[in-house]
Protein backbone atom coordinates (compact mmCIF):
# COMPACT_ATOMS: atom_id res chain seq x y z
CA UNK A 1 0.00 0.00 0.00
CA UNK A 2 1.23 3.40 -0.86
CA UNK A 3 -0.46 5.72 1.50
CA UNK A 4 1.26 7.91 4.09
CA UNK A 5 -0.36 8.06 7.35
CA UNK A 6 -0.62 12.03 8.11
CA UNK A 7 -1.87 12.64 11.94
CA UNK A 8 -3.91 14.84 14.13
CA UNK A 9 -1.96 16.03 16.99
CA UNK A 10 -2.60 16.31 20.59
CA UNK A 11 -2.03 19.55 22.94
CA UNK A 12 -1.11 19.72 26.18
CA UNK A 13 -2.13 22.78 28.71
CA UNK A 14 1.00 23.29 30.84
CA UNK A 15 1.89 25.89 33.39
CA UNK A 16 4.89 27.29 31.43
CA UNK A 17 3.02 27.08 28.15
CA UNK A 18 2.04 30.24 25.24
CA UNK A 19 0.30 30.71 22.18
CA UNK A 20 2.90 29.86 19.96
CA UNK A 21 1.53 26.68 18.33
CA UNK A 22 -1.85 28.80 17.40
CA UNK A 23 0.55 31.77 15.74
CA UNK A 24 3.52 29.85 14.24
CA UNK A 25 1.98 27.08 12.97
CA UNK A 26 -2.06 27.96 12.97
CA UNK A 27 -2.86 24.83 15.31
CA UNK A 28 -6.44 25.32 17.36
CA UNK A 29 -4.87 25.25 20.81
CA UNK A 30 -6.96 24.58 23.79
CA UNK A 31 -5.94 28.07 25.49
CA UNK A 32 -2.78 30.55 25.58
CA UNK A 33 -1.17 28.63 27.63
CA UNK A 34 -0.51 25.45 25.82
CA UNK A 35 2.96 23.99 25.94
CA UNK A 36 3.23 20.91 23.92
CA UNK A 37 2.29 19.35 20.57
CA UNK A 38 2.12 15.84 20.47
CA UNK A 39 2.40 15.43 16.46
CA UNK A 40 3.11 11.76 16.34
CA UNK A 41 2.75 9.66 19.24
CA UNK A 42 1.19 6.47 20.20
CA UNK A 43 1.24 6.84 23.68
CA UNK A 44 -1.30 6.40 25.94
CA UNK A 45 -1.04 10.04 27.33
CA UNK A 46 -1.57 11.53 23.72
CA UNK A 47 -2.77 8.91 21.24
CA UNK A 48 -2.81 10.54 17.70
CA UNK A 49 -5.76 9.63 15.12
CA UNK A 50 -5.27 8.96 11.84
CA UNK A 51 -6.49 11.71 9.63
CA UNK A 52 -7.12 10.89 5.94
CA UNK A 53 -7.32 7.83 3.71
CA UNK A 54 -7.74 4.05 4.29
CA UNK A 55 -7.38 4.55 8.51
CA UNK A 56 -8.95 7.28 9.13
CA UNK A 57 -10.23 7.62 12.67
CA UNK A 58 -7.70 5.07 14.14
CA UNK A 59 -5.58 5.56 17.00
CA UNK A 60 -1.69 5.18 16.03
CA UNK A 61 -1.20 3.13 18.99
CA UNK A 62 -4.31 0.64 17.26
CA UNK A 63 -2.47 0.48 13.96
CA UNK A 64 0.56 -0.53 15.85
CA UNK A 65 -0.82 -2.88 17.25
CA UNK A 66 -3.42 -4.25 14.50
CA UNK A 67 -1.18 -3.57 11.47
CA UNK A 68 2.34 -4.13 12.37
CA UNK A 69 2.92 -4.83 8.61
CA UNK A 70 2.91 -0.84 8.35
CA UNK A 71 6.18 -0.76 10.82
CA UNK A 72 8.31 -3.30 8.73
CA UNK A 73 6.89 -6.32 11.76
CA UNK A 74 9.24 -4.47 14.47
CA UNK A 75 9.07 -6.46 17.65
CA UNK A 76 7.77 -4.50 21.11
CA UNK A 77 4.67 -3.92 22.30
CA UNK A 78 4.54 -0.61 21.77
CA UNK A 79 5.14 2.41 19.54
CA UNK A 80 9.06 3.27 19.87
CA UNK A 81 9.27 7.24 19.53
CA UNK A 82 7.33 10.57 20.21
CA UNK A 83 7.78 13.78 17.99
CA UNK A 84 6.60 16.69 20.34
CA UNK A 85 6.77 20.73 19.41
CA UNK A 86 7.32 22.81 22.72
CA UNK A 87 6.46 26.07 23.15
CA UNK A 88 7.91 27.15 26.75
CA UNK A 89 6.90 30.94 27.06
CA UNK A 90 8.08 30.26 30.66
CA UNK A 91 10.93 27.83 32.28
CA UNK A 92 10.18 24.50 32.60
CA UNK A 93 11.18 22.40 35.65
CA UNK A 94 14.75 20.97 36.13
CA UNK A 95 14.54 17.69 35.57
CA UNK A 96 16.12 14.06 34.05
CA UNK A 97 14.68 11.45 32.84
CA UNK A 98 15.40 8.08 33.47
CA UNK A 99 16.89 5.27 31.81
CA UNK A 100 14.78 1.72 29.87
CA UNK A 101 16.47 0.20 33.04
CA UNK A 102 15.55 2.73 35.83
CA UNK A 103 12.34 3.10 33.73
CA UNK A 104 11.43 -0.55 33.57
CA UNK A 105 11.87 -1.20 37.59
CA UNK A 106 10.47 1.42 39.06
CA UNK A 107 7.69 3.37 36.49
CA UNK A 108 5.66 -0.04 35.97
CA UNK A 109 7.73 -1.01 32.90
CA UNK A 110 7.88 2.26 31.07
CA UNK A 111 10.53 3.44 28.44
CA UNK A 112 13.13 5.43 29.84
CA UNK A 113 13.79 8.63 28.00
CA UNK A 114 16.42 9.95 25.49
CA UNK A 115 15.38 12.39 23.80
CA UNK A 116 16.74 15.17 20.90
CA UNK A 117 16.05 19.05 20.42
CA UNK A 118 16.11 20.75 17.39
CA UNK A 119 15.92 24.67 18.24
CA UNK A 120 12.82 25.56 15.51
CA UNK A 121 13.25 29.73 17.24
CA UNK A 122 14.10 31.35 20.01
CA UNK A 123 14.31 35.08 21.48
CA UNK A 124 17.35 36.98 21.71
CA UNK A 125 19.62 35.68 24.20
CA UNK A 126 17.68 33.16 25.13
CA UNK A 127 19.18 30.04 27.06
CA UNK A 128 18.73 26.23 27.83
CA UNK A 129 19.99 24.37 30.77
CA UNK A 130 21.91 21.37 29.94
CA UNK A 131 24.07 19.32 32.13
CA UNK A 132 25.64 20.28 36.06
CA UNK A 133 28.76 21.60 37.57
CA UNK A 134 29.08 18.83 40.32
CA UNK A 135 32.37 16.92 40.42
CA UNK A 136 30.96 13.74 41.42
CA UNK A 137 27.77 11.63 42.51
CA UNK A 138 27.88 12.82 45.81
CA UNK A 139 28.55 16.71 45.41
CA UNK A 140 25.09 16.06 43.23
CA UNK A 141 22.99 15.24 45.80
CA UNK A 142 25.16 17.48 48.11
CA UNK A 143 23.72 20.87 45.74
CA UNK A 144 20.37 19.23 45.20
CA UNK A 145 19.73 18.89 49.22
CA UNK A 146 21.37 22.55 50.09
CA UNK A 147 19.24 24.00 46.86
CA UNK A 148 22.51 25.50 45.39
CA UNK A 149 20.85 25.92 41.89
CA UNK A 150 23.16 28.56 40.43
CA UNK A 151 26.23 26.45 41.53
CA UNK A 152 25.04 23.57 40.17
CA UNK A 153 23.30 24.01 36.86
CA UNK A 154 24.91 24.34 33.87
CA UNK A 155 23.18 27.14 31.35
CA UNK A 156 24.31 27.43 28.05
CA UNK A 157 23.29 30.00 25.13
CA UNK A 158 21.32 28.63 22.05
CA UNK A 159 20.03 30.23 19.09
CA UNK A 160 17.79 29.07 16.32
CA UNK A 161 19.02 25.72 14.15
CA UNK A 162 20.61 24.53 17.32
CA UNK A 163 21.05 20.82 18.08
CA UNK A 164 21.02 19.00 21.53
CA UNK A 165 21.25 15.16 22.49
CA UNK A 166 19.67 14.40 25.89
CA UNK A 167 20.29 11.43 27.69
CA UNK A 168 19.01 9.12 30.34
CA UNK A 169 20.68 11.03 33.63
CA UNK A 170 21.37 14.27 32.10
CA UNK A 171 20.23 17.24 34.13
CA UNK A 172 18.09 19.75 31.87
CA UNK A 173 15.59 22.45 31.15
CA UNK A 174 14.24 24.49 28.04
CA UNK A 175 13.41 28.09 29.59
CA UNK A 176 11.67 30.79 28.29
CA UNK A 177 11.24 32.06 25.05
CA UNK A 178 12.08 28.79 23.07
CA UNK A 179 10.38 27.09 20.78
CA UNK A 180 11.64 23.14 19.99
CA UNK A 181 11.47 20.12 17.61
CA UNK A 182 11.90 17.29 20.09
CA UNK A 183 12.22 13.16 19.06
CA UNK A 184 12.08 11.14 21.85
CA UNK A 185 11.48 7.92 23.23
CA UNK A 186 7.87 7.24 23.67
CA UNK A 187 7.89 8.19 27.07
CA UNK A 188 6.26 10.30 29.43
CA UNK A 189 8.73 9.77 32.61
CA UNK A 190 9.74 13.16 33.98
CA UNK A 191 11.32 13.53 37.28
CA UNK A 192 11.67 17.25 38.44
CA UNK A 193 14.32 18.10 40.92
CA UNK A 194 13.45 21.86 40.91
CA UNK A 195 10.33 23.96 39.98
CA UNK A 196 11.59 27.58 41.38
CA UNK A 197 8.71 27.08 44.08
CA UNK A 198 6.21 27.81 41.61
CA UNK A 199 1.98 26.81 42.39
CA UNK A 200 -0.12 25.50 40.33
CA UNK A 201 -3.85 25.28 41.54
CA UNK A 202 -2.44 26.97 44.69
CA UNK A 203 -0.17 24.13 45.42
CA UNK A 204 3.25 23.12 44.95
CA UNK A 205 4.19 21.05 41.82
CA UNK A 206 5.31 17.77 42.81
CA UNK A 207 8.76 16.86 43.07
CA UNK A 208 10.97 13.63 42.50
CA UNK A 209 14.09 14.89 44.14
CA UNK A 210 15.39 10.80 45.35
CA UNK A 211 14.53 9.63 42.13
CA UNK A 212 16.33 12.42 40.50
CA UNK A 213 19.50 11.83 42.82
CA UNK A 214 18.70 8.29 41.62
CA UNK A 215 19.33 8.69 37.55
CA UNK A 216 21.74 11.70 37.23
CA UNK A 217 24.76 11.02 35.59
CA UNK A 218 27.95 12.30 37.31
CA UNK A 219 30.21 14.35 36.33
CA UNK A 220 28.38 15.57 33.31
CA UNK A 221 29.62 14.53 30.18
CA UNK A 222 28.05 16.91 26.64
CA UNK A 223 27.17 14.68 23.96
CA UNK A 224 28.52 15.42 20.82
CA UNK A 225 26.58 15.41 17.82
CA UNK A 226 28.64 15.72 14.76
CA UNK A 227 26.22 17.09 11.96
CA UNK A 228 26.69 15.94 8.51
CA UNK A 229 25.39 17.26 5.40
CA UNK A 230 25.20 15.64 2.05
CA UNK A 231 23.07 17.05 -1.49
CA UNK A 232 19.97 15.16 -3.04
CA UNK A 233 18.50 16.85 -6.00
CA UNK A 234 17.71 20.04 -5.39
CA UNK A 235 17.99 19.96 -1.72
CA UNK A 236 20.18 19.25 1.41
CA UNK A 237 19.88 16.28 3.98
CA UNK A 238 21.53 16.96 7.41
CA UNK A 239 22.21 13.98 9.46
CA UNK A 240 22.01 15.36 13.45
CA UNK A 241 22.15 12.42 15.13
CA UNK A 242 22.15 8.44 14.97
CA UNK A 243 22.01 6.93 18.17
CA UNK A 244 20.48 3.19 19.49
CA UNK A 245 16.84 4.31 19.50
CA UNK A 246 16.99 7.06 16.56
CA UNK A 247 17.80 8.73 13.99
CA UNK A 248 17.20 12.00 13.15
CA UNK A 249 17.38 14.15 9.75
CA UNK A 250 16.98 17.61 8.61
CA UNK A 251 15.72 17.66 5.50
CA UNK A 252 16.02 21.43 3.12
CA UNK A 253 14.08 20.78 0.02
CA UNK A 254 14.21 23.66 -2.58
CA UNK A 255 12.82 22.71 -5.41
CA UNK A 256 12.61 19.41 -5.97
CA UNK A 257 14.11 16.12 -4.75
CA UNK A 258 13.47 12.03 -3.94
CA UNK A 259 14.57 10.20 -1.18
CA UNK A 260 14.42 6.55 -1.33
CA UNK A 261 13.16 4.73 2.36
CA UNK A 262 14.62 1.39 3.58
CA UNK A 263 13.55 2.04 6.72
CA UNK A 264 10.53 0.42 8.83
CA UNK A 265 9.02 3.53 8.85
CA UNK A 266 10.13 7.30 8.83
CA UNK A 267 8.19 10.25 10.71
CA UNK A 268 8.26 13.09 8.75
CA UNK A 269 7.77 16.94 10.55
CA UNK A 270 6.75 20.04 8.27
CA UNK A 271 8.56 23.30 10.27
CA UNK A 272 8.94 25.49 7.41
CA UNK A 273 7.42 26.61 4.08
CA UNK A 274 5.00 24.52 1.72
CA UNK A 275 5.17 21.97 -1.31
CA UNK A 276 4.14 18.44 -2.19
CA UNK A 277 4.81 14.81 -0.91
CA UNK A 278 4.21 12.42 -3.99
CA UNK A 279 1.69 14.85 -5.31
CA UNK A 280 0.11 15.28 -1.90
CA UNK A 281 -0.09 19.10 -0.42
CA UNK A 282 2.14 19.99 2.70
CA UNK A 283 2.31 22.90 4.60
CA UNK A 284 4.37 23.91 7.42
CA UNK A 285 2.36 22.29 10.67
CA UNK A 286 1.58 18.65 9.43
CA UNK A 287 2.81 15.61 10.58
CA UNK A 288 2.97 12.57 8.90
CA UNK A 289 4.40 8.71 8.94
CA UNK A 290 6.23 7.27 5.43
CA UNK A 291 5.05 3.54 5.90
CA UNK A 292 6.97 0.37 5.56
CA UNK A 293 7.52 -0.63 1.92
CA UNK A 294 6.47 2.85 0.19
CA UNK A 295 9.94 2.80 -1.50
CA UNK A 296 11.04 6.18 -3.01
CA UNK A 297 9.75 9.54 -2.08
CA UNK A 298 9.66 12.53 -3.97
CA UNK A 299 9.35 16.01 -2.62
CA UNK A 300 8.65 19.34 -4.17
CA UNK A 301 8.47 22.87 -3.08
CA UNK A 302 10.55 25.00 -0.46
CA UNK A 303 10.29 23.61 2.84
CA UNK A 304 12.31 22.41 5.90
CA UNK A 305 11.14 19.14 7.60
CA UNK A 306 12.57 17.12 10.27
CA UNK A 307 12.34 13.02 10.09
CA UNK A 308 12.97 10.28 12.29
CA UNK A 309 13.50 6.90 12.00
CA UNK A 310 14.60 3.77 13.78
CA UNK A 311 17.22 1.10 13.05
CA UNK A 312 15.10 -2.12 11.48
Amino acid sequence: MKELLFLEPVFKETIWGGNRLKTDFAYEIPSDHTGECWAISAHKSGDCVISRGTYKGKHLSELWKEHRELFGNLPGDQFPLLVKIIDAKADLSIQVHPDDAYAGEHENGSLGKTECWYILDCDPGAQIVVGHHAKNHEEVEQMIRQARWDEFIRVIPIKKGDFFQITPGTIHAIKTGTLILETQQSSDITYRVYDYDRLQDGKPRQLHVQQSIDVIQAPFVPQSTEEESFRVGDGEITKLVSCQYYSVYKIAVKGKMTLPNENPFVNVSVLEGAGEVDGVSIKKGDHFIIPAGYKDVTYEGEMMLISSSVLP
